[in-house]
């Protein structure tokens, strides 16, 4: 048995584990490179100034003597949302609160509501403010077939859609501030090769625990890095879903919202920018919103967008491969960068290469893995991530071993996406609290422990600790610090212990 293990060792495993590391190097350096030239980038738009109103035309909205109202275009404001009954007033109320002529506004409010409590409130909030002049329309359908995307597609059937030139949509926990339609819509006005305009989210309980600073930190590097350099680089980023206008037209030249996946968003916008429409980012353009605080809740909403990310990239390759109104170099971008590298690679990347095969090295001392690997390039990797929450920088080390926590759950969501699994099209609707956390005094009674617990994390977490604890043995580097680090974060999730 000893000769057929030593054998089996040496023959298979061995190698089988240096092509495994190989294959690591080279992902580590392509995601190295990636984050480097988005900085990069985000760098010369500061250093030169290049701001969206010095790139494209905008002038500020000026009412005409003569025409009026008639000089605003006609702007069409969806609002979806599903038993929100913490929020929907918020929403409601920043989406009537909006500086723009009343007579050239119609908002929608899209209540795909399943209590008949909140929805007699949403009617009656809709009532409210109809009564002070703002045109504003309560919609129900008798299904929720398709979730969002098949809401937002009812939406567009009623006959009053046809006056707007242009559509903002807000997520029921999104609160415009009264300038947003005056700072969006010209860029649209001004700029005819314009689809889309999206503003950034700022998170109006970042500081409400631990898992919501988090959130932040990869979000702020989301709005940085990923959308800022995507708008500058090729005017073409994914739509964020909400706090965004969209030119009508652009939507309609590429067939309006499509239910096929998850991310309607994401599945919008690639098409669009197929037909070689731009889009701007604008970075100072801020929305209010809400994260999820709760961890089973944060759970199913990172699913949701590692999943249908996936899922669509495996629907459209073809398509964009295909596509003959774009210049290669974007189709390059489109498959390699956008989805490629960002939404499938670095989801399996970190979690395979932190919290398999790194640990696992431990037993197996011949593979050499070399420290600019294990230490600098993620290092710098980091450090470039939390620029863009420089009062988060202490919290760095808590933020890289939550994401590779994270990862788990993103590589499992990709493959079902990739693979079209079962919980494919599944969607959980992210609970929100709005200012419940300020307003209620009373503390909630607290689940039990074994409905908290995470069977997946605490695997993993004995796996890692076991992997500690033999380096700490039988090794000579200091690899079980960071063993026992990330076993400690995979148990505090195991067992609940993260968000509210």
């Amino acid at each position: 048995m000893n000769t057929m293990w030593s054998s089996t060792r040496s023959t298979v495993i061995l190698p089988v584990f240096k092509c495994l590391v190989a294959m690591c190097l080279i992902i580590s350096l392509l995601v190295f490179i990636e984050s480097v030239y988005m900085n990069l980038v985000v760098l010369y738009v500061k250093l030169f100034k290049r701001k969206p109103e010095k790139v494209y035309k905008w002038e500020p909205m000026q009412e005409d003597m003569e025409l009026g109202h008639q000089n605003y275009p006609m702007v069409l404001i969806q609002i979806p949302m599903y038993n929100e009954r913490k929020v929907f007033e918020l929403s409601i109320g920043a989406a009537c609160r909006l500086v723009w002529p009343s007579d050239r506004l119609i908002i929608q409010v899209l209540d795909d509501s399943t209590d008949p409590s909140i929805m007699e409130l949403v009617s009656i909030e809709c009532a409210k403010w109809a009564t002070k002049g703002l045109n504003i329309k309560y919609e129900r359908r008798d299904n929720r077939n398709g979730y969002k995307a098949g809401a937002l597609k009812h939406a567009m059937t009623h006959s009053y859609v046809k006056q707007c030139d242009y559509l903002a949509i807000f997520d029921a926990d999104f609160q415009p501030e009264p300038d947003y339609l005056q700072r969006a819509i010209p860029f649209l006005i001004h700029n005819p090769k314009l689809a889309l305009v999206q503003a950034r989210w700022r998170f109006v309980n970042a500081d409400t625990c631990l898992l919501t600073r988090m959130q932040e930190m990869s979000l702020n590097y989301h709005f940085m890095a990923e959308q800022e350099s995507g708008s500058t680089r090729h005017a073409f980023f994914g739509f964020n879903g909400t706090a965004g206008v969209w030119r009508m037209a652009a939507m309609e030249e590429a067939g309006g919202w499509k239910d096929r996946t998850t991310v309607e968003d994401m599945d919008l916008a690639v098409r669009v920018g197929l037909l070689d429409w731009k889009f701007v980012f604008i970075n100072d353009l801020e929305v209010k919103s809400e994260l999820p605080s709760q961890f089973k809740a944060f759970r199913f909403q990172q699913h949701r967008w590692s999943c249908g990310p996936a899922n669509l990239f495996r629907k459209m390759i073809m398509e964009i491969v295909h596509n003959k109104r774009v210049k290669i170099w974007k189709k390059f971008y489109l498959i390699y960068s956008f989805f490629f590298l960002r939404k499938v690679l670095v989801h399996f990347f970190t979690f395979f290469f932190y919290c398999v095969i790194l640990p696992t090295s431990v037993f197996l001392p011949e593979i050499n893995i070399p420290i600019w690997l294990t230490m600098y390039v993620p290092s710098v990797i980091a450090l470039l991530g939390v620029i863009a929450t420089p009062r988060s920088f202490y919290l760095v080390i808590f933020w890289v071993l939550f994401e590779n926590v994270m990862a788990m759950h993103r590589t499992k969501g990709t493959l079902i996406g990739l693979f079209e699994g079962v919980r494919v099209n599944e969607w959980v609707v992210t609970e929100k609290v709005g200012d419940a956390l300020k307003t209620e005094l009373l503390p909630k009674p607290r689940n039990g422990l074994l409905q908290r617990i995470n069977s997946k994390e605490l695997m993993m977490a004995l796996y890692l600790l076991s992997c500690a604890f033999y380096d700490l043995s039988f090794g000579n580097g200091f690899l079980y610090i960071f063993l026992f680090m990330q076993a400690i974060a995979f148990f505090t999730s195991g067992v609940g212990f993260v968000g509210t």
